[in-house]
């Protein structure tokens, strides 16, 4: 089976062109592509479908094959794919996914996509702001943002001390988010920037979020701290969410996405 890597600022995923593959059972390929050691590695699997409502469908497998609604990171790769790639001909088209459509825009430089703006929708709020919590006998406050996912945003300073692989877990799985839920943790810098590490429901600690980065604009936005255009640092790079507060209520995502490289695996020894 051919296959592609691709990144968003470090959001690592296998991608299959399902124009021209069939994968039989993705939750299964997922855990076994995405293994760092025994497979390709990557963060989870992405399979680029016909649509029957959109230019192409998205189909997302987290690292442990458990299916989720979207990925901001993910959906900028699946434009550069298709976009360079040509199984589209146009610079701004739609994107299937489980939380929806999305529209994307293409910027292009020799005829290949290099950012990728991204209509994410409009937002939902589902806590108080703030709402409290207790994790493993420690109080928190979150605030909690779905854009087709579900996330809870922590504030918080020295979020580069934080030990995620122990703590990270009890915040997925706590008994307020039933079906889990991605966390957020926080450092705002300035009106106009914040910093963010992201557990990711499935996947554990990733680079990047592109929608967890989305939600913690608007969280950041909506509880005063930032203002409706901010720059977002990841550990893999950075993505620039505007959120027209005053407008369509929309949250765009704009970032870059890279193709890593190209291979075959045979599905067998995997």
């Amino acid at each position: 089976m051919k296959f592609t890597k691709m990144q968003g600022i470090g959001n690592d995923y296998v991608y299959i062109n399902c124009f021209e593959e069939t994968v039989e059972n993705p939750a299964e390929l997922s855990k076994k592509v995405s293994d760092r050691h025994f497979g390709i590695g990557s963060d989870g699997l992405i399979l680029i479908c016909p649509s029957k409502t959109a230019d192409c469908r998205m189909q997302m497998y987290n690292a442990d094959g458990s299916e989720s609604e979207m990925c901001g990171n993910g959906i900028r790769c699946v434009g550069k794919y298709v976009f360079d790639h040509k199984l589209v001909d146009k610079t701004e088209f739609d994107v299937e996914t489980k939380a929806g459509i999305k529209h994307l825009k293409i910027t292009e430089e020799n005829g290949k996509a290099v950012k990728i703006t991204v209509d994410m929708g409009i937002p939902e709020l589902t806590s108080t702001v703030p709402e409290p919590i207790v994790i493993d006998g420690k109080e928190y406050e979150f605030i909690g943002i779905s854009v087709g996912n579900p996330h809870a945003i922590y504030y918080m300073e020295g979020i580069d001390d934080l030990d995620l692989e122990s703590i990270g877990p009890a915040f997925e799985t706590h008994e307020r988010f039933p079906e889990r839920t991605n966390s957020e943790y926080i450092e705002v810098i300035s009106k106009d920037y914040i910093r963010m590490r992201v557990w990711e429901r499935g996947s554990g600690e990733t680079w990047a979020c592109g929608t967890g980065a989305t939600a913690s604009a608007v969280a950041s936005a909506l509880s005063g701290r930032t203002l409706n255009t901010v720059e977002v640092e990841l550990k893999g790079g950075n993505l620039t969410i505007h959120w027209d507060r005053d407008g369509s209520g929309h949250v765009f995502m704009t970032g870059p996405a890279i193709e890593v490289f190209e291979g075959e695996f045979d599905i067998n020894n995997l």
